[in-house]
């Protein structure tokens, strides 16, 4: 008697990617059935994200940008790939116990991470446990296994690449889909459209949770008139009573929110109803709130342009955008809660897990904290905190910015760690005085305007002091020359600046920009790198002038 094993590694391979696959479709039915689960690929990246070093962290940020999300994602779909590969050549081999057995190890690695996200439940659980029993399942049916054939090496066909004749009787592992790789074929075919067919119809069953009709369908209220305006900061250099010189390839003054820079840690953008949302504020108060957003909406509201940034913005990079937005000042929230003396730190939780702290003292100040559900004239976008998140100008994200807010607790500065704290970043995190170059872009070349200026022209910010005065140094060693600057409504905002540069030469050259706050302090030369608290350095461009 013989032996001879069905396929090769490549069925294996192809068995194992099946397998593998067939898990995710169902488990993304299960989340077009289930409100709040997700496909277990979402929180197995997330606790990859919460484990791994800052300097991953921040390189993934530097070199995918607002990508790295999509690229984490990527790639734990492509490490399950591998698993299964490998699961599919244990299966084929005869190893079956081993290749369920590895597979039951990942869908309770998928079961455990959604337990640690959250508010976890039985139902979020769903999405990997059927899963991974599909995934077993399809192993069952489509490996081949050991069957007592009463055949001869005559009864072979040509499927089987064995010659015709007469010869012992054989012991071979047929699949179960079928008895020759026609067989397998044919059942990998029905796995793999049942599979696209299945995860479709879970895409498609999603959408019924997500809030796009539910915010377009959203009247924002007024905004309070009474509330007084902030104080701006008057720059001597100003000449421009715009807040916009309109020029080409300088950012708006106001970004669009499809525009808006989008940094956090979730990795599928929670869809949260604002019939279900809340926000409960507790801790160190003398009355705890629970607000819905009802609720929210009946205080008085009021409306500012405020520049955020991430604290894992480079010098010259893209990662601060200036918007205009709408909410409830935390102050008054917090005064209606009688915050008590001793807690010097507001910590805020998002829906997803996340946390920051910021110092009590900068959001009780006067500015214009808030727990905002609008951005520029239109409630919040999702993945920008729809139904509300929290902006606190002068303070970078990291420490201020909770999207999705669902919880704000009142604490000891020493008794809580936010979030990135324990990951490396500062706890403190003031946005730092800033110049950047928008116009020209670096190795541009530049014509001359009709009146013969060239225009270098670009953004500055230290939000909550305000802009006071910009400076350009053109080649080295040159001197720096001030810039216009336009007007700003506070000094919440970031400032358009510009320098008409009449004295040129053609050829190539590098301008260098650095900018002064509102009390004259300048920025510092740097350079730094961005963590633990911010990035320091003057950016420079190297362009070229035409004849």
């Amino acid at each position: 008697m013989s032996h001879r094993l069905y396929g090769s590694p490549w069925h294996g391979i192809a068995l194992g990617l099946l397998s593998t696959f067939a898990g995710l479709a169902v488990a993304e039915l299960m989340t077009g059935l289930v409100k709040g689960a997700s496909s277990p690929v979402l929180p197995v990246g997330q606790e990859i994200i919460d484990v791994v070093p800052p300097g991953v962290k921040d390189w993934a940020i530097e070199t995918f940008g607002t990508a790295d999300k999509a690229v984490l994602i990527l790639g734990t779909v492509i490490s399950l790939a591998v698993i299964g590969s490998i699961v599919g050549i244990l299966a084929v081999r005869g190893a079956r116990a081993a290749a369920y057995a590895v597979t039951s190890v990942v869908g309770l690695i998928g079961v455990w991470a959604v337990s640690m996200r959250p508010a976890p439940s039985f139902g979020k659980m769903l999405p990997a446990i059927v899963g991974t029993v599909v995934s077993i399942a399809v192993l069952w049916w489509l490996s081949p296994r050991s069957v007592a054939a009463d055949r001869t090496t005559a009864d072979l066909s040509a499927d089987d690449h064995e010659p015709v004749g007469s010869g012992p009787t054989t012991t071979e592992l047929v699949p179960v889909a079928g008895t020759s790789r026609r067989g397998f074929v044919m059942g990998g075919a029905i796995v793999a459209m049942g599979a696209v067919l299945l995860g479709g119809l879970g895409r498609v069953l999603k959408r019924r949770f997500d809030v796009d009709d539910e915010r377009e369908a959203l009247t924002l209220p007024e905004v309070d008139d009474t509330v007084p305006d902030p104080p701006m900061v008057e720059a001597s250099a100003t000449s421009f009573d715009g807040n916009d010189f309109g020029l080409e390839g300088v950012t708006p003054f106001v970004v669009p929110n499809s525009d808006f820079y989008r940094i956090d840690t979730a990795l599928s953008v929670p869809q949260v109803s604002k019939d279900d949302w809340s926000l409960r504020i507790h801790g160190m108060v003398d009355n705890e709130l629970e607000l819905s957003f009802a609720d929210l909406l009946s205080r008085p509201m009021i409306e500012r342009p405020i520049t955020l940034s991430c604290v894992s913005n480079r010098v010259g990079g893209d990662l601060v955008g200036n918007a205009v937005w709408q909410g409830v000042r935390m102050k008054d929230l917090l005064d209606e809660a009688g915050v008590h003396p001793e807690a010097t730190q507001t910590v805020s939780r998002s829906i997803d897990g996340w946390s920051c702290g910021s110092p009590t003292s900068v959001i009780m100040d006067g500015r214009d904290a808030m727990v905002a559900i609008a951005m520029n004239g239109e409630p919040l976008p999702a993945e920008h905190g729809y139904p509300v998140r929290l902006v606190v100008p002068g303070l970078y994200g990291y420490v201020s910015a909770t999207k999705w807010v669902t919880e704000i607790e009142m604490t000891r500065w020493e008794d809580f760690d936010g979030y990135w704290v324990p990951r490396g970043w500062a706890k403190e995190g003031p946005i730092k005085i800033m110049a950047r170059i928008d116009r020209p872009s670096s190795g541009r070349t530049l014509d001359p305007s009709a009146d013969g200026a060239v225009d270098i022209a670009g953004l500055a910010w230290a939000v909550h002091r305000g802009i006071s005065r910009v400076e350009v140094e053109i080649d080295e060693d040159g001197e720096w020359r001030e810039c216009e600057l336009a007007g700003v409504p506070s000094d919440d905002t970031w400032r358009q600046w510009r320098y008409r540069w009449t004295d040129f030469t053609p050829g190539e050259h590098r301008v260098t920009a650095r900018a002064y706050d509102g009390e004259g302090e300048a920025q510092p030369v740097g350079p730094k790198a961005v963590a633990p608290d911010g990035a320091e350095g003057y950016h420079s461009v190297r362009f070229e002038i035409d004849a």
